[in-house]
């Protein structure tokens, strides 16, 4: 069972509507926001804290489990289309060694 790794650099609007999509594809078994492992080098007593410049897109991670690769074909196009309309950046990640 093809298992991908979706990560988002966007809104939580936007990877709400990539979560959306991605349950109304037909077959697919598990949806999850997981925790994004990588340490982010945030300072709070920095002084440029806060800063507009300092200040960018959340990043989300989505992993889901698809029944077979057609079906996780579907949904690299599906969200890689949506993604576009969207104008955030999508990574996948493949559980499979290629």
């Amino acid at each position: 069972m093809p298992q991908l790794r979706i990560r988002i650099t966007g809104s939580e609007d936007d990877a709400r509507a990539i979560g959306n999509l991605l349950t109304s594809v037909q077959g697919i078994e598990h949806v999850e926001e997981i925790s994004d492992l990588m340490p982010h080098m945030d300072d709070p007593d920095s002084s440029s804290a806060g800063l507009p410049d300092d200040e960018g897109p959340g990043m989300r991670v989505l992993e889901i489990e698809a029944p077979n690769d057609a079906t996780a074909a579907k949904v690299r196009d599906a969200v890689e289309a949506l993604a576009f309309d969207l104008d955030v950046m999508v990574e996948f990640e493949s559980d499979e060694a290629e």
